[in-house]
């Protein structure tokens, strides 16, 4: 049986320790230590990382109580020194201890059981019993939670007996029987559980809630712990700094610059859209002076396909004949008809497409397809100026 060192300290981050089983998989190599402070995965927290022997640990995972380490290759050495990869280990012990004191301060501000806790690599959450959460509230949470951060509560871990765990307030009571390992946070609360923790929560640093929204009747909050939290503010102040320059305005300003941004913005649009109906008026008729063969047809250079869809639409249903258009910026084809002879654009496009690689489809009255090239668009484009027929 490995000895967990983990549960002994936290903080023990170099040891020696000998190799005890090697065993090949088609994933990779595994190993049994006879010590080990690699935590493995469990309980939302994801497993640590480091080197056996200067190899790499790519994972660590726990089956029937034995401790596995997944090795990039096996070490040379049987007796070898292990190093953990300190940053990653605090990081899980900053936000799992963060966890804990922010699912012990949902039950007491709140009345807000919770339900799971999941740690990811951009940031971690928990579901608790509410089926929403305001603003305000959550708000209040984070001011509580950080307040008992300053408090500076001691957090210690330790084994008890069943009997003793029946008799101590535990948020949940454990599945596991026999030698129960509690983590405790003094004056806030009890908790059955196996990972790694900071020793006071001082060492959080700080929580950060970012959001909190519905998922299936219950609250999820969205949160970060410690260093992770201080990035978010560092990366949120960075971007502030360069909209402050980029509006010449101090931080304060920068709302009232985007509501006039935006209200420019919606302006020019307008005027954008008026002068594009005018011009689509003008090529409308250009292009019924200019159809031959009962058919409409034109390449574009510059006008995007949405712009098209609604002009070919307009000119199907005035001439009453196909309209073909080729967008040459996307490499797509459109066609559209606004007759009543039978003829169908999705038909055609499905019957034609894959002679020329192109993917796409529709309605009988409006066809687009995509290529991998313009030259392969406009191959088709030329092909359907003279393959089509009513």
């Amino acid at each position: 049986m490995t000895n967990l060192l983990y549960y002994d300290s936290a903080y023990l981050t170099e040891w020696q320790t000998v190799i005890h089983t090697v065993l090949e998989k088609e994933d990779g190599i595994y190993l049994t230590l006879e010590e080990t402070a690699f935590y493995p995965h469990g309980g939302g927290q994801p497993c640590d990382e480091g080197t056996i022997g200067g190899i790499p640990v790519l994972d660590v995972s726990k089956e029937d109580e034995i401790i596995w380490h997944k090795v990039e290759s096996l070490p040379e050495e049987t007796s070898v020194v292990c190093r953990l990869n300190w940053d990653r280990r605090f990081d899980h012990m900053q936000q799992h201890s963060g966890q804990h004191l922010l699912s012990a301060t949902c039950l007491v501000t709140l009345g807000a059981q919770t339900l799971s806790f999941h740690l990811g690599v951009d940031y971690a959450t928990i579901d608790v019993e509410l089926p929403e959460l305001s603003s305000e509230r959550l708000a209040l949470l984070e001011r509580e939670v950080n307040r008992h951060i300053y408090l500076n509560h001691e957090i210690t871990s330790y084994f008890v007996t069943d009997e003793v765990a029946a008799r101590l307030p535990l948020v949940k009571q454990p599945k596991v029987t026999g030698g129960i390992r509690i983590v405790e946070m003094k004056d806030v609360e009890y908790n059955a559980c196996g990972g790694t923790h900071v020793s006071s929560t001082g060492e959080i640093g700080m929580i950060k809630l970012l959001k909190a929204e519905r998922q299936k009747g219950n609250t999820r909050i969205y949160f970060l712990c410690g260093y992770r939290a201080l990035q978010e503010f560092n990366e949120s102040q960075r971007i502030l700094s360069a909209l402050t320059q980029k509006f010449n305005t101090g931080k304060d300003g920068i709302l009232d610059r985007l509501d006039k941004w935006e209200q420019e913005h919606k302006q020019l649009q307008w005027e954008l859209n008026a002068q594009r109906e005018k011009n689509d008026e003008f090529v409308l008729k250009e292009l019924l002076s200019q159809s031959k063969g009962g058919l409409i047809a034109q390449v574009f250079e510059d006008r995007s396909l949405k712009d098209l869809q609604n002009l070919a639409t307009r000119l199907a249903a005035e001439s009453k004949v196909p309209v073909l258009f080729a967008a040459g910026g996307d490499n797509k084809v459109l066609m559209a008809y606004g007759g009543d002879e039978g003829f169908s654009c999705g038909a055609f496009f499905k019957e034609h497409l894959s002679g020329y690689n192109g993917k796409g489809g529709g309605s009988d009255k409006l066809a687009q397809a995509g290529f991998g090239s313009w030259d392969e668009a406009l191959a088709f484009y030329e092909f359907a100026k003279t393959g089509w027929s009513v």
